[in-house]
């Protein structure tokens, strides 16, 4: 017989009654708290016909060892059925280190594709074309750098960059938050975004200049709550850093986009995401004065829980990424990833990588939910979750004001020490037993080992010889007074975007221009006071 529990409770510590019904639930407003699809607040989702007009971008994050493996992968993908690229990008890529940095020995390809040069991005891209698909890159400090590699690549395939389409997740708040891939301290990396801000809004008008990512704070251990708050908070800070260099919110509001996790508890993330909507909407109207309708649309990628995923019974990894991508597409995603089975383990293979594209598949053409905008709407229960966690964040949001804003709230060590101790409380309730984990501590079984992809120790040898010989073959004096260019404009105030596109397009690596910012910005350090 299964054991009684004696309290019920979401992530973000909301007790569930053993029903909802008028009498425990805050009366909903229609019009004011959730509005027709595709009107504000948003509540119900960004477009009126949400999927009967288009399903939602099918992305599979891939990426591993050489720029000619992984444009094999994209390849095999897009014949499956994916609908956009997704870009993982090597640890010494993101930080900002060539391949033959001694730093980055060990880690060349082995998280995600090695990128040094325009030779690289060229032969990632090797027979896609650009106007042809939207591609998400999960890059951050080097963000700039790797957008501007993307641009030279549709300028040698002859695509104009308004016909280019796609995302850069570009936030580099929740690295000094989560995540760690910072290189530079926080006024010159939001620099950087505004430049890239800037610059997009002129020239690469239909693409995503930023991606504010919940996705990585929940994975450190957030409640649903806190992503929510701590996402926005970032994005409030990114806004006012846009304005406060002078451009208008609605030249760049309407490119923003968000990345959120997507975990196990159906209705609670069903509820955050209709919360995200509808308190972004009113910011941005309320507190920025936003005028254009898209500036306050929350539009959203999402990518499924990684941090729930278990080396134990992999298999069983399939059931929670199901749930986890119905409860994105029920709370109104723009675009999903789906994890594969296989990667508490390592790099997904190419059968895993298909079997998580066909979960996006299924439930898009065979489960039904796809054919109804925000099906859910007018349950008491997600309402009553959505109005909880969208007071919830309020409350985080205000309490980061009152401190002067999320960067000195990171600064002070608020945010992680909040996500931090939830993270703990979820630990802990593992142990004990009181949070079920199938197949750690509970319903164990012995296994039959699956295959694991493994990145070849030749992978490393062969790069590193790559951007050598880029060094030794590219036009040295160009090269070199690219970076002088790069040098002088960090020292002052101009834009850096189109003197890193001439220094790429001049074969300059991304170690190269890191280190050039480098020079002159210095290196972020951590130090926290509690």
């Amino acid at each position: 017989m299964a054991e009684r529990r004696d309290s019920f409770r979401t992530s973000s510590g909301f007790e569930l009654p053993n029903d909802f019904n008028p009498g425990n639930t805050e009366p909903i407003e229609y019009e004011r708290d959730l509005g027709a699809p595709g009107e504000f607040p948003y509540t119900r989702g960004v477009r009126r016909d949400l999927y009967r007009g288009r399903l939602w971008t099918m992305r599979q994050y891939a990426g591993f060892a050489t720029a000619e493996e992984s444009n094999e992968r994209y390849k095999y993908l897009l014949s499956q059925g994916t609908t956009g690229l997704s870009v993982a990008f090597d640890l010494p890529t993101q930080i900002g280190l060539d391949s033959d940095d001694p730093l980055a020995a060990g880690e060349v390809g082995k998280v995600g594709v090695a990128i040094d040069s325009i030779d690289d991005m060229l032969t990632l891209f090797d027979g896609i074309p650009l106007d042809q698909v939207t591609t998400s890159m999960t890059i951050n400090a080097t963000a700039s750098t790797l957008l501007c590699l993307y641009l030279a690549v549709a300028r040698k395939q002859g695509v104009a960059f308004d016909k280019l389409g796609g995302t850069i997740q570009n936030d580099i708040l929740k690295e000094y938050i989560a995540r760690g891939t910072y290189i530079y301290p926080p006024a010159p990396s939001l620099r950087l975004i505004t430049d890239t801000f800037a610059y997009c809004a002129a020239e690469v008008p239909n693409w995503n200049t930023i991606s504010i990512s919940g996705y990585h704070i929940r994975e450190a251990g957030s409640t649903a709550a806190q992503e929510i708050a701590f996402t926005l908070a970032d994005a409030i800070c990114y806004v006012q850093a846009a304005k406060d260099v002078g451009l208008g919110v609605d030249e760049f509001g309407p490119r923003l986009s968000f990345f959120f996790n997507s975990h196990n508890n159906l209705i609670e993330e069903i509820a955050k995401f209709r919360a995200s909507r509808r308190l972004w909407a009113r910011i941005m109207r309320d507190r920025f004065g936003a005028k254009d309708p898209r500036s306050m649309m929350l539009r959203f990628h999402t990518q499924t829980a990684g941090s729930t995923l278990t080396a134990q019974q992999p298999e069983v990894n399939v059931v929670r990424t199901t749930i986890q991508a119905l409860a994105a597409v029920l709370g109104g995603t723009q675009s999903l990833h789906t994890n594969s089975l296989d990667e508490a383990l390592g790099l997904p293979t190419a059968h895993a990588a298909t079997l998580a594209l066909r979960t996006q598949q299924v439930i898009a053409y065979e489960s039904g939910v796809a054919d109804t905008v925000d099906p859910f709407a007018g349950s008491y229960a997600v309402e009553e979750l959505t109005t909880q966690l969208e007071r919830s964040a309020m409350d985080y949001i205000e309490k980061i004001d009152a401190m002067g804003g999320m960067l000195r709230a990171i600064e002070s060590g608020y945010v992680q020490s909040e996500i931090q101790d939830a993270a703990f409380e979820y630990q802990r309730a593992v142990e004990s037993g009181n949070a079920v984990v199938v197949g750690v501590n509970r319903f164990t079984a012995d296994e039959e080992p699956i295959p694991i992809l493994r990145v070849d120790e030749r992978v490393e040898r062969e790069q590193v010889e790559r951007v050598r010989s880029v060094r030794q073959s590219r036009d040295a004096v160009q090269a070199g007074s690219s970076l002088a260019a790069i040098r002088e404009a960090a020292s002052g105030t101009a834009n850096l975007l189109p003197l890193i596109l001439a220094a790429v397009e001049a074969r300059v690596t991304v170690g190269e221009i890191s280190g050039t910012l480098r020079s002159v910005w210095g290196e972020y350090q951590e130090s926290i006071t509690v």
